[in-house]
């Protein structure tokens, strides 16, 4: 796991090469601090910070093939490796390190870009490949790793986080409007679209191919679903179960492949319990667990979390994360998210790799992906009531299984079928809308807009980022199962968009520390998709074929306790007494009306509240949220531009 960055397309004197990749390199530091190096190979410059996992004494990159033809700059792992590297080796092939930088490498040389559909991994890289003066950029089938790209000064550029391109002389750092409007809507850009005008990110699945002046990108993966008409009856479960076991234990067991100890985070739910409970079977030391625990009830998981390590017998550590905590690192978690969020969920999981990273360790395995992949959330639940109070809307009785959906808001419980039926928008909707599962969430986000500026909404005019997105789903979205296709939503977007994004990678790695996903392996995401839609949500009974598959590995009580997601305080974290200092500068009148973003008197009014501890609201925290980050963008130097220029980009 590391940080990459290069240029491709303009020939420089090699001082001024040697200085674009330096800035670069330096604003990578914290993903690789093992140590760094630099190529320049004619019109393509690689650049490399290292973070040491797999073959620590001999994986130094950018690396090149043995006859030079071949340089590569390389983030993130091939967990197969192991694999791949004797196959290549009974066809002839000679290995000068035990890295798999190297059998990456020596794939592409014997099958080309066909190799990518061989690597079980997570991973972005940059191939060079001299012979047939190519640049290749690709991205692994999820989106785990990131990759983003800008033109500037007349070359490609490109690196693994936004901060190493804005490191570059020159570069703009102008927020999208357009891409504001989306994260206010959608909670994340819709890719290759970034929070900066003119940068892009690379699709999860997507390759760019860069040759004499022409870019292609074009998917190499992508996530599907059978067509509803062949969906087959659920098979008999405990087949089923056994081979989803079979699966993740493998899935597991070679993402604890590394030449430092890993360890795995613990919620206390289902997901990472399972993966820690395989773990602690395969290593050969005890397994060390990181849990984060919260004053609140609410938001903690403690007791789970204890009980789940009593089982494994794990070395547990967890981080307390109060309000006050949680406002006063705010400002350097945006550091490295570089992406405006609505939640604060991201910050305490910063705090829990600074531990993880106290702890000298820079490997955990975590559970995150379960809840796509075998529909565990809420909205897959609420769609499917949704649809069968849709089918009689003057129904009187089924309004009320929504409060059975959410026991944990007691305010639902003394709640009128009529109103019951306006809150959650059945037989107002059309079933067939492609966006039909996720139109509750995306309405009632979309409130935070009410704080836009009215510069702001004059230029976004009538624009609908949901429309967009729409526009954007495959072509045959349409012929799948409705809980295939809130699945896609989830998956395919929102995962890499922001759970992987501001709550996984950038997180982590701003400490240095690469987190690994069994439940994201595309073998598993595969058997997922094929799986019949009872075999996931069966009645209204979340994950049913993963909760059976964990029988005898997991406890019974943690695979029937109630699901809890994760959460963090929000606004108020920012309540008086503790307000943070920096918020009556970064809201402040002047920086508001500086940045042109947002209503001046509209958020001085919003700000009041939190610091009464008054916006208790969804709009009120997801909008508090969303323009405080947004601004501390702003201030903490990850953009430049006080003023951004507010006119909608291409679309």
């Amino acid at each position: 796991m590391c940080g990459i960055a290069g240029y491709h397309g303009k020939i420089m004197a090699p001082e001024a090469a040697a200085d674009r990749l330096g800035r670069m390199v330096a604003a990578l530091r914290h993903r690789g601090p093992d140590g760094e190096g630099i190529a320049v190979r004619g019109e393509t410059g690689l650049a490399h910070t290292r973070l040491s996992i797999v073959g620590l004494a001999d994986g130094a990159q950018p690396m090149a093939s043995e006859d030079g033809a071949l340089a590569v700059s390389f983030n993130g792992e091939i967990f197969n490796y192991v694999e791949l590297r004797d196959d290549l080796k009974a066809r002839g092939h000679r290995f000068r390190t035990s890295s798999d930088t190297e059998v990456l490498l020596a794939s592409y040389a014997a099958k080309g870009l066909d190799c990518l559909d061989d690597f079980n991994g997570d991973f972005a890289f940059a191939l060079h490949d001299a012979p047939n003066r190519t640049l290749v950029l690709a991205r692994d089938r999820m989106g785990v790793r990131p990759l983003f790209y800008a033109e500037h000064d007349g070359a490609l550029v490109f690196a693994s986080e936004i901060g190493a391109l804005l490191a570059l002389p020159g570069m703009a750092a102008e927020i999208d409007p357009v891409a504001l409007d989306q994260i206010f809507t959608l909670w994340c850009p819709i890719p290759p679209r970034t929070a900066y005008r003119g940068i892009h990110e690379l699709p999860p699945g997507h390759m760019m191919i860069v040759r004499d002046g022409q870019r292609t990108i074009r998917p190499w993966w992508q996530l599907s679903y059978p067509d509803r008409a062949d969906i087959r009856p659920a098979a008999r479960i405990e087949a089923q179960a056994e081979e989803l076991r079979a699966l993740i234990t493998d899935a597991t067991r070679i993402r604890l492949r590394a030449d430092v100890p890993v360890g795995s985070y613990l919620s206390g739910g289902l997901d990472s319990s399972l993966i820690a409970s395989l773990a602690a079977r395969t290593v050969t030391r005890g397994l060390r667990t990181f849990s984060l625990t919260f004053r609140s009830a609410e938001h903690d998981e403690g007791h789970w979390q204890r009980q789940m390590a009593a089982t494994l017998d794990a070395e547990a550590d967890s981080v307390e994360c109060s309000t006050e905590a949680i406002a006063a690192h705010m400002p350097e978690a945006m550091r490295h998210i570089g992406c405006p969020i609505l939640r604060t969920a991201p910050v305490p999981l910063h705090l829990l790799s600074a531990r993880v990273r106290e702890r000298g360790m820079k490997v955990v395995l975590t559970g995150e992906g379960a809840d796509e992949v075998f529909a565990g959330y809420d909205i897959f639940r609420e769609a499917r009531v949704r649809r069968f109070c849709g089918r009689q809307p003057d129904s009187h009785r089924r309004p009320r299984l929504f409060q059975r959906l959410y026991p944990y808001l007691p305010g639902l419980k003394q709640q009128s079928p009529e109103y019951l039926a306006r809150f959650f928008s059945f037989g107002s909707e059309a079933l067939d809308d492609p966006l039909y599962s996720h139109r509750p969430r995306f309405r009632s986000t979309a409130a935070a807009k009410l704080f836009f500026s009215a510069g702001l909404k004059d230029t976004l005019g009538d624009y609908d980022a949901a429309a967009e997105l729409a526009e954007r789903l495959p072509a045959d979205f349409s012929r799948w199962h409705p809980l295939h296709q809130a699945q896609y939503l989830e998956t395919a977007f929102l995962l890499p968009g922001y759970l992987l994004s501001s709550q996984g990678d950038r997180v982590m790695m701003g400490n240095a520390v690469e987190g690994r996903f069994p439940f994201l392996d595309h073998r598993i995401v595969s058997f997922a998709a094929g799986l019949s839609p009872d075999a996931k949500l069966s009645g209204l009974r979340e994950k049913h074929l993963l909760k059976e598959a964990a029988r005898g590995i997991v406890p019974a009580a943690i695979i029937d306790r109630a699901k809890q997601p994760y959460r963090a305080p929000d606004a108020e974290a920012f309540a008086a007494p503790t307000s943070p200092a920096y918020l009556e500068t970064v809201l402040s009148p002047e920086r508001l009306a500086a940045s042109g973003l947002f209503n001046v008197q509209a958020v001085g009014k919003l700000k009041e509240k939190a610091l009464k501890g008054q916006a208790t609201g969804f709009r009120d925290n997801a909008a508090f949220i969303g323009i405080l980050s947004t601004e501390l963008l702003s201030r903490t130097g990850t953009t430049q531009s006080t003023q951004p220029a507010l006119h909608i980009g291409t679309r």
